[in-house]
């Protein structure tokens, strides 16, 4: 796990309310047994007709290659609470999530992911989409979770995240699992000492 302090990328603007995790990735790439190719289909419907063409998507375009600081809107990853989601989204490189809103779950497992979906006043949101859509592709973002502020141009907007899942990235303990791995050693010992677990291995 790595401390997550501070989140510096290009921005990819996307615009639109109630988008939900079967857009983010549709349920027919869920069938693979790892997470390793959910990139290739991060909102794969959406960039992709049926004959495999690509269709007018941020993720498509040019000028938005590589960017790693998402910007949306209201609601973000509603629906379904499939991890493939942020899965798919953080192998196509986004590592931090700009909005207005966000479905808990949704925010949840991108915690767990190291990946901090921040929140941001609606106004302050679509300045930045069109900011981004304008021109200012090549403005580096910068997310500060010490001082909870997105920095762009000579703008600074305040944004917003629960403070238990802030502390967890500031701390580098965002991973759950990863810290129930790390403590085994001490969980073994402990277990020895109750006894309905003393053959725990």
């Amino acid at each position: 796990m790595s401390i997550v302090k501070q989140v510096a990328g290009n921005g990819i603007p996307l615009r639109g309310d109630d988008i939900d995790t079967d857009r983010i990735i549709p349920a027919r790439y869920m069938t693979e047994i790892t997470f390793e190719n959910m990139g290739k289909y991060a909102f794969y419907d959406a960039r992709f007709g049926p004959d495999g063409k690509p269709l007018h998507h941020p993720f498509n375009e040019e000028k938005f290659r590589g960017g790693s600081i998402l910007i949306v809107n209201r609601n973000f990853g509603c629906g379904s609470s499939r991890e493939h989601a942020p899965q798919a989204l953080m192998r196509f490189g986004i590592k931090a999530i700009v909005g207005e809103s966000f479905a808990e779950i949704f925010a949840g497992n991108c915690q767990l992911m190291g990946i901090p979906c921040v929140t941001a006043q609606p106004e302050e949101i679509r300045a930045l989409q069109g900011f981004l859509e304008n021109g200012g592709q090549e403005e580096l973002l910068n997310l500060n979770l010490e001082e909870n502020v997105l920095s762009y141009d000579d703008e600074n907007i305040p944004v917003s995240i629960p403070d238990a899942r802030r502390k967890n990235l500031l701390a580098g303990s965002w991973n759950t699992l990863g810290l129930l791995v790390d403590a085994l050693p001490k969980t073994r010992e402990n277990a020895k000492k109750l006894p309905y677990l003393a053959n725990f291995k």
